[in-house]
């Protein structure tokens, strides 16, 4: 489910939301991204935004908020996510915007994305409060996001009981990529010192070996936290029955791969 819904949801982060963004006065990508992805938690300062994101390097987060909401209101930043995001969407997904089954596949994808516990997830709790568009591509769009930020929030939870801090978790998704930390898009401007640190802290817990790579305590390791956090997202999908999962699962087969292979 994840590889399915991760390429609708993401489209929030392409052309058209950012162009929306820039457009009501933010001054770069990072702006609208803390702006929209942020909004659903309100007037939360830096230090709540960053715990709840959990991947961001110290400081990050602070380049933006609270300086979005001199620009723009948490209530307008959630309008301009979710225009820019269904417009994005069915740009992308072209004639497949218009299939005769994707408002199908949006109220199964809704009826999942609302069923799930909010306990212990913050932006997920906060994207809960939002309406539910009644459009089909906006609903899916927004469904999608709902089930990406409900397992994001878990995977955190699950990093946290493994005491993998975010660039750490960053450090070893690099490396289960067959990359090195410095190479990798999420990583890559931290100076060379912050990240040679947090790959000798990993070596130090036997995580990571004398050559960078992993060692098979590290990769027992990230297996058992992506196995954990896929169990943890799993009771969103428990207001389907298996047919009506299946359904969905066809209905979205076509989506993902669509998007999939757009480079955007």
């Amino acid at each position: 489910m994840f590889e399915l819904i991760e390429p609708i949801a993401t489209v929030t982060f392409s052309d058209v939301p950012n162009e929306a963004f820039l457009a009501v006065g933010m001054r770069d990508y990072w702006d609208g991204y803390f702006a929209g992805r942020a909004a659903p938690l309100g007037l939360a300062p830096a230090e709540v935004v960053h715990a709840v994101f959990y991947n961001f390097a110290a400081g990050e987060v602070a380049r933006h908020i609270p300086w979005v909401w001199g620009k723009i209101t948490p209530q307008e930043a959630v309008a301009v996510r979710e225009r820019g995001s269904a417009a994005a969407l069915r740009q992308l997904l072209g004639p497949l915007a218009d299939s005769p089954t994707l408002p199908r596949v949006a109220e199964l994808a809704t009826r999942a994305a609302v069923s799930a516990p909010t306990e212990g997830r913050a932006l997920y709790a906060g994207l809960r409060t939002l309406p539910v568009p009644p459009e089909p591509v906006a609903r899916l769009w927004h469904a999608a996001t709902l089930l990406r930020e409900h397992r994001g929030d878990g995977h955190n939870a699950v990093l946290v009981a493994h005491g993998i801090g975010g660039t750490e978790a960053h450090v070893l998704l690099a490396l289960s990529l067959g990359m090195r930390p410095e190479e990798f898009g999420r990583t890559h401007h931290l100076p060379r010192a912050r990240l040679a640190a947090v790959v000798d802290g990993l070596r130090a817990r036997g995580l990571v070996d004398a050559d960078g790579g992993f060692t098979d305590a590290g990769r027992e390791t990230k297996r058992r936290i992506e196995a954990r956090t896929d169990e943890a997202a799993a009771p969103a999908y428990e207001a389907l029955t298996a047919d009506e999962l299946d359904e969905l699962v066809t209905g979205l087969e076509p989506l993902a791969t669509a998007l999939q292979a757009l480079d955007y």
